[in-house]
């Protein structure tokens, strides 16, 4: 069979659309997550909770799908990713799964009991829930920023040589911050547009500007870190972007500085950064004016640029080596077979829009602010 996208093309678009996936996560399922890490803070009584908890409610377990779309993605088009950062991180992964295994449970178990110390007890489980994968998140970001500590053997496996406490360094604690103010920041907003109850709303602006400002430092704090800090990595020698997925076919060097190396041959590409910090500070402006849709577009704007700038920064690495170099995996050397990738975005083209358009269609059916009025007359809601 002719297939009519070269390997190189085909390589470059699903390194794209793991961008476009995980940056889909951030926006949806995002806010679920700084809603719930909120949830304590902006919300003082039992109704306020519930009425939190139902903004959330109707659309928690649709955004999830981008989550998962992002795993398989990473599973099917970059298995030496997969299984190079599953069984590198996996306790990091398993604190994030037992994490997010609290909210749904949470969710349906939280209103079960009129018990105020029950309700408590799940009500910071749900905050759990939203904080702690957040957190990872960001602090996983931070560490194949640095390197991981693996090496490839010459059969191709995988042995990694770190530790989970290993993983929280300055640097990485930097990024896992600022994927929680990203996210607080993201979810506050998402309040003042769904949360009807004017003490709630009040709240969430006043927690959604702390967050905003501290996106803002944190990401400038992170900027200082990757171009001062000894951080990056480049490719050694030339690469054939058509050539055979072999890890070990190309070296790779440690380079300082080597993460703003792409922002100096190709200048579009400060957009994300600036989009960074640009919608951070609409996010900010918009939250603390009472503009609710400019506080959620820039809230979304600043997810999109911070995400943006670190697949740019890192093209063509996926998951470098700290103490390999030349282990590193790319986007020319760890992805699956040419055909693979190509069946896989045919069915991609057929079934990405068809999430889009049910997801788009969902929010419009279920538009509207959640009030602590109708927890007495809806019998569905949490």
């Amino acid at each position: 069979m002719q297939i009519p996208l070269d390997y190189e093309t085909l390589r470059v678009i699903w390194w794209g659309l793991m961008g476009v996936l995980l940056i889909g996560f951030a926006l949806t399922d995002g806010f679920d997550l700084g809603v719930a890490a909120l949830l304590p803070f902006v919300a003082r009584n039992d109704g306020e909770r519930r009425m939190v908890i139902n903004t959330i409610s109707a659309t928690w377990e649709g955004n999830q799908v981008w989550f998962i779309l992002g795993g398989g993605a990473i599973f099917a088009a970059w298995p030496f990713v997969y299984a190079v950062s599953f069984s590198g991180f996996y306790l990091a992964m398993f604190a994030v799964l037992a994490s997010l295994i609290l909210r749904p449970v949470g969710f349906k178990y939280r209103s079960k009991r009129p018990s105020k110390t029950w309700r408590s007890a799940w009500d910071w489980a749900l905050f759990v829930g939203g904080f702690a994968p957040t957190l990872v998140f960001g602090v996983a970001v931070g560490n194949v920023l640095r390197g991981i500590p693996f090496h490839l053997d010459s059969d191709l496996r995988a042995t990694y040589t770190g530790t989970f406490f290993g993983l929280f360094t300055p640097f990485t604690l930097v990024c896992g911050l600022l994927s929680v103010a990203m996210l607080v920041t993201h979810g506050a907003a998402w309040l003042t547009i769904k949360a009807e109850h004017g003490a709630v709303r009040d709240r969430a602006r006043t927690f959604g500007q702390i967050a905003a400002l501290a996106a803002i430092v944190l990401f400038a704090v992170g900027y200082a870190f990757v171009a001062f800090g000894g951080l990056g990595f480049r490719i050694d020698g030339v690469i054939d972007p058509s050539g055979p997925s072999n890890p070990l076919r190309a070296a790779s060097l440690a380079a300082p500085g080597g993460w703003l190396t792409n922002f100096a041959s190709y200048p579009w590409m400060w957009i994300a950064p600036v989009l960074g910090f640009a919608g951070a500070v609409l996010a900010l402006v918009g939250i603390r004016a009472g503009k609710e849709v400019p506080a959620f577009a820039g809230s979304s704007l600043s997810a999109l640029g911070i995400i943006a700038t670190v697949g740019l920064s890192m093209f063509p690495f996926i998951l470098p080596s700290s103490i390999d170099p030349k282990s590193s995996l790319t986007v020319w050397n760890a992805s699956s077979s040419h055909m693979t990738l190509f069946i896989m975005l045919v069915v991609t083209v057929i079934f990405l829009p068809i999430v889009l358009a049910y997801t788009a269609w969902a929010y419009k059916v279920m538009f509207g602010r959640s009030s602590v009025g109708a927890l007495t007359t809806n019998p569905d809601l949490y």
